[in-house]
């Protein structure tokens, strides 16, 4: 695919274009970041930042919330390849049992997910044009279009397949050439709906879901703070 920046509009977003061919039923097979699960029982496990995991996170002393204070854990999901994968995320202390037990219920469910790793530094300046579709909490940035800081920046919040579950305001579309995603009547495997089980799932531990906001609508994007 290579990540090709689009022409920028006044808002500095991509122009929306439609989606290329081989991503409107996108199914691509997950690289793996750590070694597979050996059975098809999932696993959890839930660590302190290991300090070569925190040197390729977006974490720095200017962050809203300590290194001290985030969790590292490492579960099994499904690929949309069909296998069993064993993937990572940072969250905040207070979230990670919960999230645990959130993603053990996906994984129960066959919920595909491409992508479950640590958000990157190169990844904050990256074009969002939806190259990746990584299933991440913690980033340090700001909330989108704000300058106050996101709930990804205090680990408090996991972003579910971006690419299948795009962010919309108006005729924005991120990322950037997921429109094809859109349209929430044509169901394929890896979007969450209203009243899924992804979305009961985060609801028991007491997370809400951004698909049912209005403006913006961020279906992408479960929440502890309700930002």
């Amino acid at each position: 695919m290579g990540a090709r920046p689009l022409p920028r509009r006044p808002d500095g977003f991509g122009e929306v274009e439609p989606t290329p061919p081989e991503l409107v039923n996108r199914a691509l097979p997950t690289k793996d970041v750590l070694p597979p699960p050996s059975g098809t029982a999932y696993a959890s496990t839930i660590s302190a930042v290991p300090a070569d995991v925190l040197a390729r996170s977006t974490w720095q002393p200017a962050c809203p919330v300590k290194a001290t204070d985030l969790r590292y854990l490492t579960m099994s999901f499904w690929g949309f390849d069909g296998r069993a994968h064993t993937g990572e995320m940072l969250v905040n202390a207070t979230g990670a049992a919960g999230i645990t037990k959130v993603f053990g219920q996906l994984f129960a469910a066959h919920f595909p997910l491409e992508e479950l790793r640590v958000t990157g530094p190169a990844e904050l300046t990256a074009p969002p044009t939806g190259d990746g579709n990584s299933t991440s909490a913690f980033v340090c940035r700001p909330a989108r279009g704000q300058t106050t800081w996101s709930a990804h920046a205090y680990g408090l919040a996991v972003d579910v397949n971006p690419f299948c579950n795009p962010y919309t305001q108006g005729d924005l579309v991120l990322p950037e050439l997921a429109s094809a995603y859109v349209d929430r009547a044509r169901r394929r495997p890896g979007m969450v709906q209203s009243g899924d089980a992804t979305v009961r799932a985060f609801a028991a531990i007491g997370w809400s879901w951004g698909g049912n906001w209005h403006s913006p609508t961020d279906r992408m994007h479960f929440t502890a703070t309700g930002h």
